[in-house]
């Protein structure tokens, strides 16, 4: 068993049941680190999915990682980055058996977004049903215009790299 906790400073760290810190993740993305607000897997724990402060989903892939934490092989990798809300996420889910994620945000807003790609399905209170099947069409909520991102760069940038303390050191010619 592995614990998740998601930090202020947009970290996600992978502890033992025993206490001791197995991984340091950053989500990757063109944008600064935002805190994060909400985390979940899917009930096979192939796959770890974090809410922020701004609105934004992120996905990894774990299953390789929680086969053998200690294989440094064994990485995890982000796959998806997708803004879900304008506001701060307060929830989320993943239904494995329809592959769907269903995201609350502080506004009241609850909305639900294919699971393999970020795509938007719908909200809940629509007039219409859900057509989870038809994701051919890539719309956006009302509130949203970035659509998602799939993150292919290698796996090092999303390991926190070790701090490095620098002393400050006063030159006077500047």
């Amino acid at each position: 068993p592995i614990l998740a906790s998601a930090h202020e400073n947009g970290c996600i760290c992978l502890w033992s049941i025993q206490g001791n810190l197995l991984k340091e993740l950053l989500p990757f993305s063109k944008y600064p680190s935002v805190p994060l607000t909400a985390l979940c897997t899917d009930t096979s724990t192939k796959m770890l999915l974090a809410g922020s402060k701004d609105g934004h989903i992120m996905r990894w892939s774990i299953v390789s990682f929680l086969e053998d934490p200690q294989n440094s092989e064994n990485q995890i990798k982000e796959e998806l980055f997708w803004r879900a809300h304008s506001n701060e996420v307060v929830d989320l889910f993943h239904e494995e058996k329809k592959n769907v994620v269903v995201t609350a945000s502080i506004d009241g807003s609850v909305r639900l977004w294919h699971a393999t790609n970020g795509y938007y399905l719908g909200y809940f209170g629509q007039p219409r049903k859900f057509e989870l099947s038809d994701i051919s069409r890539l719309i956006l909520p009302c509130d949203v215009n970035n659509f998602p991102t799939i993150i292919k760069e290698e796996r090092k940038h999303m390991e926190k790299k070790k701090k490095f303390e620098y002393p400050l050191t006063l030159d006077r010619d500047k």
